[in-house]
């Protein structure tokens, strides 16, 4: 039962870097499930504490992830076509063939999304600007919170293994 739990949790933390790129997944929460569920392997015990805080972070980042992009495109102007343009080219681009194409389609999905939106082109170009830079910011800020999880679960489970094993 133990080695499912860990391997359940890793999955979950792995699902959570994955969803610091991928919008349709909420990469930090799911990171946080891959925590809880170290913790509920029995021989681990729960630590309250530890798991207080880390959800703490897990809300702060997650609101913080919804609100970056929309402050970003705010800020150059951009309106909500020109950050779901964005998103709809950051998806594109990763599974786009093309090198470069995770940092490129966003960047052209926002300036078709502020076209869309009557925006003229130069107003569309700083839009689609601030949504590119938005939504890298908090892509970006997402990898490092999973990726600090990451870490933490591997330090729990180092000083767990013999008690897993």
């Amino acid at each position: 039962m133990e080695i499912i739990l860990l391997i359940v949790a890793g999955i979950f933390m792995i699902l959570g870097i994955l969803g610091s790129f991928l919008p349709v997944l909420p990469g930090v929460p799911l990171s946080w499930i891959g925590l809880l569920i170290f913790y509920l392997i029995p021989g681990v015990g729960i630590n309250y504490l530890f798991l207080g805080i880390t959800l703490a972070v897990a809300i702060l980042f997650y609101v913080l992830n919804l609100i970056i992009p929309a402050m970003g495109t705010k800020k150059f102007g951009g309106s909500r076509k020109g950050m779901i343009g964005a998103t709809i080219g950051l998806i594109v681009g990763i599974f786009a063939p093309i090198p470069f194409a995770i940092l490129i389609f966003p960047f052209v999905g926002a300036f078709v999304g502020e076209i869309l939106n009557k925006s003229d082109s130069k107003t569309a170009g700083k839009a689609a600007f601030g949504s590119f830079v938005g939504l890298l910011a908090s892509s970006f800020m997402e990898f490092i919170v999973t990726f600090a999880f990451l870490i933490l679960f591997l330090y729990q489970f180092w000083n767990y293994k013999e008690f897993i094993f």
